[in-house]
């Protein structure tokens, strides 16, 4: 028995050592790969300044600029081999005068110049930096500074790759959230990216299905929408945003002897509260809205714990009618609609439609 009761303590043990060592080694490599991507992303930053300062001293700039890039990569191809080509190093360059303002002139210096090792510390405290050199090479094609801040801070945030990075900004998501928000809370999108801190917060203008592959002219039913989402899942709730989880579809209720069915059933942890989701894909009715409005009544009063906030629904409907969402509701209700696209919007449509807004604002 004694024999017994060492082998199963020495298996504990073991089993111990060995969860212990891989949480280590797995902690040890994700500190190097920070540092790692903290100081390729310094020196890249260090050598853009240093081409923009050299190409400014020059009289023909243009022609000067071009020399002073392929001088610079020839010698360092010849010293490092490849990774400085002219194409990398024009990156380079771009990169410095995309963020030119993160790095502090006396930080610079430490870093580059007086190589100074107490300089990682200041930097591994406030990291100017917080993605990947691939995900600045994709943000750097965008040309607006608040959305270019706004796809950083996300892509951080949210743990995005590169195809998703790429995903979020073709179907429109910063003009999609920013179109659904007053003027501070844009300005607010490009300072800390998506905050969830009302209903609002979770609605998009419109919402994008092209992973589900309908077709927008074929002949579909709600019941067949509804079968793509959930076979697409995964991709429908990283569209929905934050703090999502899935929690049933068709979900049945039963009030005074009758059944009644919410298409999808959520769970938004950030908002700690219920999000229902029903879908039409014919015209929106007074009577979709009445009918929605009484599925939030009846989760409000008989499924939300006392400690939640009040459950939200949206009308995820082929045409939205904000109007007539409005006039069939109580100005307090939480109830939205939002239209749905079964391909990727007009990028350009959208972006004209968000500069218009901004500029009807601040008349």
């Amino acid at each position: 028995m004694d024999n017994k009761n060492e082998m199963i303590e020495a298996n504990q043990s073991l089993d111990t050592l060995i969860a212990n060592s891989i949480d280590l080694i797995q902690y040890a490599r994700q500190l190097v790969a920070k540092q790692v991507n903290l100081v390729q992303l310094m020196t890249y930053y260090s050598l853009g300044k240093w081409i923009v300062e050299v190409q400014q001293e020059g009289q023909e700039r243009a022609q000067y600029g071009k020399k002073v890039i392929k001088a610079l990569s020839d010698h360092l191809t010849e010293k490092f081999g490849r990774g400085f080509s002219k194409a990398n190093l024009e990156f380079f360059r771009r990169f410095y005068l995309n963020y030119e303002d993160r790095i502090a002139e006396t930080v610079f210096r430490q870093f580059a110049i007086e190589k100074t090792e107490t300089v990682f510390r200041q930097l591994e405290e406030n990291p100017p930096f917080i993605v990947s050199w691939s995900h600045y090479l994709q943000l750097m094609r965008i040309e607006n500074k608040e959305e270019r801040s706004f796809y950083e801070i996300e892509s951080a945030k949210s743990g995005w790759g590169i195809r998703t990075l790429q995903r979020q900004y073709n179907s429109s998501l910063y003009e999609r959230l920013a179109l659904s928000r007053d003027k501070d809370a844009v300005m607010r999108l490009a300072r800390e990216g998506n905050v969830i801190a009302n209903p609002k917060d979770i609605v998009k203008q419109p919402t994008v299905l092209e992973f589900l592959g309908l077709e927008e002219k074929a002949e579909y039913s709600e019941s067949d929408l509804e079968t793509a989402i959930i076979d697409k899942l995964q991709k429908f709730l990283l569209e929905l945003g934050k703090g999502y989880l899935f929690e049933a579809r068709q979900k049945r209720f039963t009030f005074n002897e009758d059944n009644y069915y919410v298409d999808l059933v959520f769970y938004n942890r950030l908002l700690r509260c219920y999000v229902l989701i029903d879908l039409k894909v014919d015209k929106l009715t007074h009577q979709d809205i009445g009918q929605m409005q009484m599925y939030v009544n009846y989760y409000d009063r008989y499924e939300k714990l006392d400690e939640e906030n009040p459950t939200i629904g949206i009308l995820m409907c082929r045409e939205a009618n904000d109007a007539l969402v409005e006039i069939t509701l109580p100005k307090d209700a939480n109830i939205y609609a939002s239209q749905y696209k079964l391909y990727l919007p007009d990028k350009k449509l959208l972006q004209d439609k968000f500069r218009q807004w901004i500029a009807e604002e601040e008349s």
